[in-house]
């Protein structure tokens, strides 16, 4: 085995993952998070990706857990991603003993690390979740906090997603289904254009958007954070570069100090159903039309720039309080359906 260990625990050897431990980590990912997996398409990124370490655990020389930490918010913040373990090893407490190892060596190699900060996904009808049995809950990205005292400080927010799939050229038919309901809604005259939403693609203007110290309030952000596909980042200037790094599409309901912000991170492939796109979409923001008129656009530009074909599975993020209209806004067109019941982000957050 090529490299060298930086650590053991437990009965495991930890080591830097390398390009070449790629095959090594796709068997055992095999149907994590239902075949939605990103790791496939972005593990190559990783190895390179400035101020990310991903620790892999081995147990006789056999990898069973992977872990990744992305360093943001300027050296002070670990956004921990990838967590999985082989299915022979699960239960077995192997994803704490990775992750209390990884702790631990992210801060011998960015002793400013204070806060950990990860998101997860929680299915309300399938009862109490782990995470939840752990964590207080001090606030939601919804109304109506729930606060409790505990001995371990730690923040919840909780937001909302929705999840649709359908052939890429049902897209087409999808968007004109989005735009007659549109008009519907806000009232327009038939053949008078529903107002679209702004492009934001001048690098100085987002950054003005998104260095606004208002912006947090304006937009609801949860927990103050931006969360771009799963990663929460504080909107500050030595987060720009990581947002950068994505190739987001940003859509805003005005030019200047928006209200709601949007963006979609490209399409990339997934395992899911032997092979489809995925297709993520992060809304901030509780005004239902304004959320209406994003999901248009965002589909709108989608299909400008052909960057879908074939199955394309669509993860909308956003506001709970904007989930019960936006099902019945994507409802009724037959080649997009719904392919999950409700269910949230859970954003946690806790000192190290």
């Amino acid at each position: 085995m090529a490299g060298s260990c930086v650590g053991e625990s437990d009965g495991l050897t930890f080591w830097v993952a390398e390009q070449k431990d790629y095959d090594d980590v796709m068997s055992i990912s095999v149907q994590i998070y239902g075949g939605n997996d990103y790791l496939p398409h972005r593990y190559a990124g990783w190895m390179t990706e400035p101020d990310r370490a991903v620790i892999l655990g081995r147990r006789d020389g056999k990898l069973v857990a992977l872990v990744s930490g992305l360093i943001v918010d300027e050296g002070c913040t670990v956004v921990v991603e990838g967590l999985r373990v082989c299915p022979s090893e699960r239960g077995r407490g192997v994803a704490g003993v990775i992750q209390r190892f990884a702790d631990q060596y992210i801060q011998q190699l960015y002793p400013s690390v204070r806060t950990k900060r990860q998101t997860k996904v929680d299915e309300p009808s399938a009862g109490p979740t782990q995470t939840l049995s752990k964590f207080t809950e001090l606030g939601r990205r919804g109304p109506n906090p729930i606060h409790v005292k505990t001995s371990e400080v730690v923040t919840m927010e909780k937001g909302a997603g929705l999840s649709i799939i359908g052939e890429a050229d049902s897209f087409e038919g999808f968007i004109s289904h989005l735009r007659n309901k549109l008009h519907s809604t806000t009232g327009s005259e038939p053949g008078v254009s529903v107002p679209q939403m702004f492009l934001i693609e001048d690098e100085q203007h987002l950054k003005n958007i998104l260095l606004d110290p208002e912006l947090p309030s304006r937009v609801e952000l949860p927990g103050g954070a931006i969360i771009q596909d799963w990663q929460a980042l504080q909107p500050i200037e030595g987060n720009l570069e990581i947002l950068a790094r994505r190739n987001l599409t940003w859509l805003a309901d005005k030019p200047e100090r928006p209200a709601f912000l949007s963006f979609y991170t490209p399409p990339y492939p997934i395992p899911y159903k032997g092979g489809s796109l995925r297709f993520n979409i992060d809304m901030f923001g509780t005004d239902l039309v304004s959320a209406k008129r994003a999901l248009a656009g965002h589909f709108e530009k989608v299909r400008e720039r052909r960057e879908v074909k074939g199955k394309v599975l669509v993860h909308v993020y956003l506001n709970k309080s904007l989930w019960e209209g936006m099902r019945e806004f994507c409802e009724g067109y037959t080649g997009v359906t719904r392919c999950r019941e409700y269910w949230e982000q859970l954003f946690l957050e806790r000192g190290m």
